[in-house]
């Protein structure tokens, strides 16, 4: 049986995928492969079959277009404006995901053209997908406030500076360092290791790696991760 006397709409799943190179966050896009907006920079998107769920079509549809896999994918929101696709009524979900580039680079295909750009340098995208971007990127920075969800986008291995210029990256705004080292050290969640990175300075950072045992309990909770007066002027 159906319901009777109602319309059908096609359910899409859109992919959002941020990676962090060490210096600057990126977000991957794909040329388009169909009509409309053909080879027009696209978000990893497609439609979801009957027999799956929408983790499964986010996960399959990623795999399908960029070559990546074993990510973590988090669900986000639904964007329903009745006119967000010229060729009929689709209601997209929007899927997150974050990544270290280096750790993923050689996953990816070119069957698509997947292409990473620099956040301040994007093309223009397709339908609402500058938008879904968008509100990803303010969730991202709320949550990251209060979570330390942005290690997913860190080598195994990391300088406090490389920490800092994360974060600073996200917020577009500069962090006291002093204040940043001493509230990120009081999380518990760093192990110091015994060697240094010296390619950026004579003295040498030393290097940290995540607790995971820690950052496993930790990523449940609420804390206020970075010092929240360092972020009151973020700039757009």
């Amino acid at each position: 049986m159906k319901y009777t006397n109602q319309t059908r709409f096609l359910v899409a799943v859109d992919c959002i995928v941020f990676g962090f190179d060490g210096t600057e966050y990126k977000l991957l896009l794909i040329q388009r492969g169909f009509a409309p907006e053909k080879e027009k920079w696209s978000l990893m998107g497609g439609f979801l079959l009957p027999e799956e769920s929408m983790g499964d079509a986010a996960a399959r549809i990623l795999k399908q277009l960029t070559g990546l896999q074993d990510i973590y994918l988090e669900e986000m929101q639904a964007f329903s404006k009745p006119d967000r696709d010229p060729m009929e009524r689709v209601i997209a979900m929007a899927y997150v995901a974050l990544i270290d580039i280096k750790k993923y680079q050689q996953q990816i295909n070119d069957d698509f053209h997947a292409r990473w750009f620099p956040m301040k340098e994007l093309p223009k995208l397709i339908f609402d997908h500058q938008e879904m971007v968008d509100t990803a990127l303010n969730k991202l920075r709320y949550k990251a406030a209060f979570h330390p969800i942005l290690f997913e986008l860190l080598p195994e291995k990391f300088t406090l500076p490389q920490l800092q210029t994360m974060y600073e990256g996200l917020y577009n705004t500069k962090f006291d360092k002093r204040n940043f080292t001493r509230k990120v050290l009081s999380t518990k969640l760093l192990k110091k290791e015994k060697e240094k990175e010296k390619l950026s300075s004579k003295k040498g950072a030393f290097y940290y790696s995540l607790d995971q045992e820690q950052y496993k309990q930790t990523i449940l909770t609420i804390q206020n991760f970075i010092p929240l007066t360092d972020i009151t002027d973020t700039k757009d």
